[in-house]
């Protein structure tokens, strides 16, 4: 089961099956995209990514929640942790990673440090919370500005998939 986590603007929450065709859209918005990979991605591609959120919550019991505004429950984006794989290295590799995602159109309004401080309270406050890492691509601001303010600091830099990331780790315990 995934918590629902309230806060002021938004409220996070599972994803439903009716939300993927808003998931899906965002990650076709080039001011998305632009610092994740460059592309938009495929439909398939989302869905694959769609359905990891859900068995995350299912096998890790941790995932990533819907990201909605709670004025007319517009679907904003997503924001949460996952374990992803990626053989970046045990420095890495060895905690859950931290991703947000959002809507360009609410790019600068404050909804993401607002969701992913939420979601992150969330994490900390459970027994496996405290310790995760974050990927961030080099020149991505906004992003590194909302992990240095979780308390992220750089490990070092890396390539994910041709393109230059910095990697980050956050740990509380």
């Amino acid at each position: 089961m995934v918590p629902v986590i309230e806060t002021e603007r938004l409220i996070l929450r599972g994803m439903a099956r009716g939300d993927f065709p808003a998931l899906a859209a965002i990650w076709q918005e080039p001011g998305v995209v632009r610092f994740i990979g460059g592309k938009p991605r495929p439909l398939a591609e989302s869905w694959a990514v769609f359905l990891r959120i859900a068995g995350s919550w299912a096998i890790e019991g941790f995932g990533q929640w819907g990201i909605f505004r709670r004025a007319d429950n517009a679907f904003l984006g997503q924001a949460g942790f996952f374990t992803a794989m990626r053989g970046l290295g045990p420095d890495f590799d060895d905690a859950p990673e931290a991703g947000w995602v959002l809507t360009s159109s609410v790019h600068g309004q404050g909804f993401g440090r607002e969701a992913v401080g939420a979601a992150h309270r969330w994490f900390d406050a459970q027994p496996f919370g405290g310790r995760s890492r974050a990927m961030i691509e080099v020149g991505h601001a906004a992003s590194l500005a909302v992990a240095h303010g979780l308390g992220y600091r750089e490990l070092r830099q890396a390539e994910d998939m041709g393109d230059p990331v910095i990697l980050l780790a956050r740990d509380l315990r």
